[in-house]
């Protein structure tokens, strides 16, 4: 269930997720927040960074790894503006990561880079929950997703525009 708190969270995510677009990377951002406290926030760098595992969900998993405790990474709250690549479900899992709470969902994207021309990413979208066993998950959240959509749209046509 999606509460208030985490739509508010997921608009900060959003607004992660447009400072990357500005600074030229893909469009996504990510907070991971303990005891109602946002203790860390990424965004994606993988174009500025020329490095393609610098996503913000797999950035919070590295983040956490070295400055939370087992139970506290089993109690924090990983937010997101798209669900998350089996990279960085993986990586959360590995790491022991609490609920995880997404604007927009992996299938929603694949869907509109297809409708936007874009070229197909080079790995398979699935479910977090396909990744992860007993996976606390929430999202895709209306309204919020058609955010991320419009940023994705902006996104590829920049993406033409450099071509």
């Amino acid at each position: 269930m999606i509460t208030p708190q985490d739509r508010l969270h997921l608009a900060r995510c959003i607004e992660l997720a447009t400072e990357a677009l500005n600074a030229g990377d893909a469009p996504f951002g990510s907070l991971l927040v303990l005891d109602d406290q946002v203790r860390f926030e990424a965004r994606n760098r993988t174009r500025t960074g020329n490095d393609a595992t610098l996503h913000p969900e797999f950035e919070i998993a590295r983040w956490t790894a070295a400055h939370l405790s087992e139970e506290e990474r089993a109690r924090a709250v990983v937010y997101t503006s798209g669900e998350h690549c089996p990279m960085c479900a993986a990586a959360h899992g590995w790491v022991g990561l609490g609920r995880i709470v997404y604007a927009s969902s992996s299938r929603q994207l694949v869907t509109w880079l297809g409708e936007l021309g874009a070229p197909e990413n080079p790995v398979q979208a699935l479910t977090i929950t396909e990744i992860l066993r007993n996976a606390d998950v929430d999202g895709p959240v209306e309204g919020l997703d058609e955010e991320v959509r419009r940023l994705h749209a902006h996104h590829a046509t920049l993406n033409q525009s450099r071509e």
